[in-house]
């Protein structure tokens, strides 16, 4: 991997032999340090869903088959730090990290100077927009092949109005020949070049991005726009950052079925707190049927009490004892009183707690030293209840928002020892804790547990961190369902 210290090298030609041909080279923008967002490190270095912007965007364009290589320019005063997030054995097509400049044009020029090949392909896209769909990369890259410039738009929901210097509106322009910019954008590299060429001869040069400096000194070149998307948003503001958090639930939530899922799951050592009966039950069978050994644990099949301490180490110990490791760890356990709070005895508080909350903690500790071991994972399950607490059952409510918040923050806590933390969050479900607090209900209307245990393999055998997945009914709209428990 090449490291430019200095400024601009103006006889750097990168002559190596795998720079000699024409190729899709993604650039990553992080230069910037994040002034708006009031925080000590740039945004691109804060944690979201898990891990920082920059590591979700670089991860997206590694597994993009269209592209060949990547570079990554970063702040200054932050490539330290970069360097041990993005490093070319966590990103194999990581070519390039690299300074950036004084600004986003003098980085783009940065980096078509690293470049320096004529012909190839460039995409260029902001650290700060980890949630780009990699179809619409694909879009751009495929435009370059009858384009020579590729921008990325959205229509404008909102009116958009011009003012003068004392904020008086003098136009409303028609909103049907808006679009509101993202990126990617992309290039041909001869042709942001000789823009750039252009640009850096005149003294009054001033862009915001890259297109406006093909389109001021390159006007007949024409620029075409692919769609964007809304979720593509830019983290820029204290606000986006929750907001991109749930956006990468919602985005993660109806995840594909993981390819060849033996192939991950196969032999691993699974421990499922809460496995007699219902989601737990129907993972355990799901995840041998994959080859994995499953150890089931639960208050009535083995005499396990998730909540107390020397129970859950003697099930653990036993486990690993067994099979000399323990992959995964989950936790489905979980308690439903009906009825109002302050009918609640002493009792009864504290043994609904204990089970849907306290457990949590004492399973996450007692299996930290066996996952730091293995690299492995904690699954907790919290309810579609979470987002908004539910008369009648406001301790079950209270508990099973607070693992959200444990999910995350363990993710965070944890990822220095490469565990990940996950949650899952189903609606209402078919399972006997269901029916004994509610009684027959039209199995129409709620999620199979059968479905909620795909789902959970699924995450198990993959490599998201700090993720809390909603699984409901597939005739739902999940967005909606979202907006709704929010209003």
């Amino acid at each position: 991997m090449s490291t430019i210290t200095g400024g601009i090298d103006a006889t750097n030609t990168a002559g190596t032999e795998a720079r000699s041909r024409r190729r899709t080279v993604g650039v990553v923008l992080a230069g910037g340090v994040g002034t708006r967002m009031g925080l000590e490190i740039p945004k691109q270095l804060v944690p979201v869903a898990g891990r920082t912007s920059l590591e979700h965007t670089v991860d997206i364009f590694q597994q993009c088959p269209f592209i060949d290589e990547i570079i990554v320019m970063m702040d200054p005063g932050s490539m330290d730090r970069a360097e041990k997030l993005v490093s070319r054995e966590k990103f194999p097509k990581l070519t390039g990290l690299l300074p950036g400049g004084r600004d986003r044009n003098e980085t783009s020029y940065l980096a078509l100077r690293e470049i320096a090949t004529p012909g190839s392909k460039v995409i260029f896209h902001d650290a700060v927009r980890p949630l780009v769909d990699p179809s619409i990369i694909r879009a751009c890259v495929d435009a370059l092949d009858t384009y020579d410039a590729v921008d990325t738009g959205i229509p404008s929901a909102d009116t958009i109005i011009e003012v003068d210097e004392h904020d008086i509106i003098r136009a409303v322009p028609p909103r049907a020949s808006l679009r509101r910019g993202q990126t990617p954008q992309a290039f041909r590299w001869d042709t942001l070049m000789e823009a750039y060429g252009l640009a850096h001869s005149d003294p009054t040069f001033a862009a915001t991005d890259d297109c406006s400096v093909v389109l001021k000194y390159c006007p007949d070149v024409p620029i075409i726009v692919v769609p964007g998307h809304e979720a593509n948003i830019k983290i820029t503001h204290p606000i986006d950052i929750h907001l991109a958090d749930k956006l990468f639930q919602l985005k993660h939530q109806h995840v594909d079925p993981v390819p060849h899922p033996a192939s991950s799951l196969r032999d691993a050592v699974v421990v499922v707190f809460g496995g007699s009966s219902g989601i737990g039950e129907e993972l355990g069978r799901q995840l041998e049927d994959e080859g994995a050994h499953v150890v089931c644990h639960s208050r009535t099949g083995s005499g396990t009490f998730v909540e107390d301490r020397a129970s859950v180490s003697r099930a653990l110990a036993d486990a690993a004892a067994q099979y000399g490791r323990i992959d995964h760890v989950v936790l489905t356990a979980g308690v439903l009183t009906i009825g109002n709070l302050v009918g609640l005895s002493d009792e009864q508080l504290q043994h609904d707690v204990g089970v849907n909350l306290m457990a949590a903690f004492v399973v996450a500790q007692e299996a930290h030293s066996y996952l730091s071991a293995s690299h492995g994972s904690l699954l907790l399950f919290s309810s579609s209840s979470y987002t908004r607490g539910r008369a009648k059952y406001t301790v079950y409510s209270a508990t099973k928002a607070a693992l959200v918040n444990l999910t995350q923050a363990l993710a965070d806590e944890w990822g220095c020892d490469s565990i990940r933390v996950n949650c899952i969050s189903p609606s209402r479900t078919a399972t006997p804790m269901r029916e004994k607090a509610f009684g027959r209900e039209d199995e129409q209307t709620l999620v199979q547990a059968a479905d909620v245990a795909r789902v959970s393999a699924q995450v198990l055998a993959s490599d998201i961190t700090g993720q809390v997945f909603d699984v409901r009914l597939p005739q739902v709209d999940p967005l909606l369902t979202q907006l709704e428990s929010v209003r």
